[in-house]
Formats: C-alpha cells, structure tokens, sequence
C-alpha cells in the first residue's frame, strides 16, 4: 500500500468512527455502553488472565485489553487528523500508516458492534450477565464483522511487532509526539507509542498474536453455536 492510499483509507476510517460514536453522548446510551464494556473488558482480563500474568507477554496484553479490545477508545477528530497527515505522511512509512489506518478501522467496527449490542441488551447492560450477552450477541447476528474485528487484532498486533523490526521508527514515533498533541491527537500518538513499546519488549509478538486471535477465534464459534459454556466465569 502507497502512502497515499494508506492515507485515504485512514481519512475514510476516521470518518466512520465518527458516525459510529456519535450515539455516545446520549443520555442512556452512554452510561449502558459504559457499563457493557466494562463488562466486556472484565471477561476478556480472565480469558488473558495468563498473559497479563506473563513476564514476556505481559505489557502487550494490557496494551490489548485496554487499547484494542477493551472500555478504552482513541477517539479523534477527523479534521483535526486531516491537518496532521501531511506531516505523518512525511515522517512515517506506509507500513506505519496502515497500522494507524488498522487502528481506527478496529475502533470503528468495535463501537459499532457494541452500539449493536448494547440495543439490543436495553436495560439488561446496565447489570449485564453471560446469559444475556450470549443471547444479544447471536441475536444481533453480523458475523463477518465478528470476524473482521478478530481478523483485524491479528493484523494489527503483527503490524506492530513488524515495526518494531524496522529501523528509526522510535525516533519517528518521538518526533511526532509535539506536533500530535498541538493538533489534539494526544491519544492516536500515545496509542502508538505503548503499542510499539509493548511489542518491542517480547522480542518476537507472534507467538502472543496468535494465542489471542485464535481464543477470541473459538469464543466467538462457540457462542454461535449456542455454547454459553465459554463465559462460565464471565459472571464471577
């Protein structure tokens, strides 16, 4: 992918997760999805308890837990992010540009699943149980995102660990930091600056990449599927 074409997709992509987060704000939308991913988030610490447990894989499963796949979001605005690209584009390769275009798609498509289900749980996000998120996430259906939003936290836990194998991106990552908070996007910088960081501490992210993916991989299968076994402890 061009710096180009990595720049559009991540203009496009900023776009949608603006339109997906636009419900946040909304008096009971917003405390229900905050309870839901704390929810979420509690389940997916005790799924990765041995991760985050790990002194090798430790920092990157909080970084995914609270940064990809978990109640944390890297919101942004998209004309703030337009006036900062022709710096990134200058200072960053393509490669890392597509992580960050990764990023936001992974932002994207996670709030609009959780907008989903958050609707259809109603009142019962408020004091959500494994019951009740197990029937909600077979009734909302959409399993090509499902595996997209898997998929995508494949992709981008490689992307991470690649750029950690190439040279001056830490000095690049440095350099952006000042001009990013000026433009408001303080956030997407320390986003990528803990990612990097997690990842080049593990010496080698893929072995810990495919233990996460492929778990989420079988709880997503098992779920529908009908097998609410896979959340047994969700409630504990």
């Amino acid at each position: 992918m061009t710096h180009d074409e990595a720049v559009a997709r991540l203009i496009n992509e900023l776009d949608r997760a603006a339109s997906a987060r636009a419900v946040v704000g909304d008096p009971t939308t917003g405390p229900r999805r905050k309870s839901f991913r704390a929810w979420q988030a509690a389940r997916l610490a005790r799924t990765h308890a041995d991760l985050l447990e790990s002194t090798r894989f430790g920092a990157a499963a909080r970084f995914f837990l609270s940064d990809l796949y978990g109640p944390q979001d890297i919101s942004v605005q998209t004309e703030q992010v337009r006036r900062i690209v022709p710096l990134m584009s200058r200072t960053l390769p393509a490669s890392a540009l597509e992580t960050v275009a990764d990023a936001i798609e992974l932002d994207a498509l996670s709030e609009e699943l959780d907008a989903a289900m958050v609707a259809a749980l109603g009142t019962k996000a408020e004091s959500l149980v494994a019951a009740a998120y197990a029937a909600a996430y077979r009734a909302i259906g959409h399993e090509y995102a499902r595996t997209r939003q898997i998929d995508l936290i494949d992709h981008l836990g490689r992307s991470l660990d690649g750029l950690t194998r190439q040279p001056f991106i830490g000095a690049a990552l440095k350099m952006m930091r000042r001009p990013a908070e000026l433009a408001g996007l303080g956030a997407l910088q320390s986003f990528l600056e803990r990612g990097y960081a997690a990842f080049r501490v593990m010496n080698g992210g893929s072995d810990f990449v495919t233990i996460v993916a492929d778990r989420e991989r079988a709880i997503s299968q098992a779920l529908y599927a009908g097998d609410d076994s896979v959340l047994d402890d969700a409630d504990a």
